[in-house]
């Protein structure tokens, strides 16, 4: 069996969160304050918002989710859905062409044991995939390589998403 190790992540893990789970959605409040960027949150739409992972996996690593603090897909409505699906085929056009990835990873960790981090306010992942994209540096140095920085990517995506 293949074990996937992402040490990385442990300050995202370990670190400690506040009791009431709505005052812990980084989601709800970026959207709630006016400073997008500081919150790196990239596009918002009607219905969904754009942000980009603070503990990426790779280059380019977004999350999209519905405006609303919502945690099944049942308590979605249509416009909500169609918005977050129509971004995603957007992001993963303007992430091509950005950063021409091999591939993408765009998935929903739905509920705690399934590995959502942040189980109240659900959100897809896109993360942008190449050829060879893991190395030695996370085994041997303790390290993930991401070749840009989050301010820099944040700059010309949301010149891109704009368009």
């Amino acid at each position: 069996m293949d074990r996937l190790w992402a040490p990385w992540r442990l300050s995202y893990v370990a670190s400690a969160k506040p009791a009431n789970e709505r005052d812990a959605c980084f989601i709800c409040s970026g959207l709630a304050q006016d400073k997008d960027r500081e919150h790196l949150i990239a596009w918002r739409g009607p219905k969904s918002v754009v942000v980009l992972n603070r503990f990426p996996y790779n280059n380019g690593h977004l999350l999209v989710a519905p405006r609303a603090h919502k945690a099944s897909l049942h308590e979605l409505d249509a416009d909500e859905t169609l918005e977050m699906q129509q971004m995603l085929a957007r992001l993963a056009t303007i992430l091509g062409d950005m950063m021409k990835p091999d591939g993408f990873n765009i998935g929903l960790n739905l509920g705690k044991a399934a590995g959502a981090g942040l189980p109240g306010h659900l959100h897809w992942h896109i993360v942008p995939r190449w050829q060879g994209d893991t190395n030695f540096m996370p085994v041997v140095a303790d390290t993930r390589v991401i070749v840009q920085s989050l301010e820099s990517f944040y700059t010309l995506l949301t010149e891109r998403i704009k368009n």
